[in-house]
């Protein structure tokens, strides 16, 4: 088992209403230095298609998400283990959300993009008053829903929270 620190800042500014989040860093995201990196990652194509945007690169995925007051971010800060399964994570130190969202007041939901997450930060934040939403993972290791009803979940839900 190896140690890892989270490798990058969260992407959000004062305007951020919605915080995307997931466990921690793939190794791809890690080798790429972005958000939902590995190549078979359905979020950026699925907002690419709610959003009909072509995002080609690491700073156009910054810029789309800042302009549609969206954020991201892991619950993890630094953990160990051997390889990007979120069933594999040991020795979990979470991030700071108490200091993120009271840096950040506009953050109105915490939108979990995985299971995992979502029950992370429950066992770490369960008295923390935010609301919370739990998305389906976007990970290729999600194989159970197909992307076209992830991309409905996921527009039905900024629909509700952006009204886009």
């Amino acid at each position: 088992m190896e140690s890892y620190f989270h490798p990058f800042s969260p992407i959000i500014d004062s305007n951020t209403r919605i915080l995307f989040l997931g466990s921690f860093p793939s190794i791809s995201s890690f080798e790429h230095s972005f958000y939902y990196a590995h190549s078979r990652n359905a979020f950026w194509p699925i907002m690419e298609k709610i959003f009909n945007v072509n995002l080609s690169d690491n700073e156009a995925k910054t810029a789309f998400c800042l302009t549609h007051q969206l954020g991201l971010w892991d619950v993890i800060g630094s953990c160990e283990r051997e390889n990007s399964s979120d069933s594999n994570l040991k020795r979990i130190v979470p991030n700071d959300f108490e200091t993120l969202l009271h840096d950040y007041p506009n953050i109105k939901v915490l939108a979990f993009t995985g299971k995992k997450a979502f029950d992370l930060f429950g066992k770490y934040f369960k008295n923390m008053e935010i609301e919370t939403v739990l998305l389906p993972s976007t990970s290729p290791a999600h194989a159970t829903m197909n992307q076209e009803e992830k991309m409905r979940i996921y527009k039905e839900f900024l629909e509700k929270y952006l009204a886009i």
